[in-house]
């Protein structure tokens, strides 16, 4: 692949301090993502009738599903980005898998992770 095909180092480094900012919040998010998760903590069920607590203890499982599934997402998500420095140490990174051209800079800072440009995208 020729270098005339790829990012310059400059704007290489302006994508990996986006990405590495990028890869710090979304860890964050997952901390705060699992101590919800592994919150179990009573909140004073104990005193109300059966009836409303089966409902609360239904409410805490789907609670704990869905913040599972969503730490699940987060872990893909900081993969993925942690995958997009690989590609910036590479020099291959912005190049779309598909046709081999350079993604469009705007899509890659809205989607720092892309590996599709638009056009490959819509032929999917």
């Amino acid at each position: 692949m020729a270098d005339s095909v790829r990012y310059s180092d400059a704007e290489l480094a302006e994508f990996k301090a986006l990405i590495s900012e990028k890869i710090e919040k979304a860890q964050h998010d997952l901390e705060l993502i699992k101590s919800a998760y592994m919150n179990d903590h009573n909140n004073g069920t104990e005193d109300t009738s059966p009836t409303f607590k089966a409902f609360d203890e239904g409410s805490a499982v789907m609670s704990k599903e869905s913040n599972s599934q969503l730490a699940i997402r987060q872990e893909k998500f900081i993969r993925d980005l942690k995958n997009a420095l690989i590609r910036i140490e590479n020099k291959t990174y912005g190049i779309c898998r598909v046709t081999g051209k350079l993604i469009n800079k705007k899509r890659l800072e809205l989607v720092p992770h892309a590996t599709l440009s638009i056009e490959a995208k819509n032929m999917q």
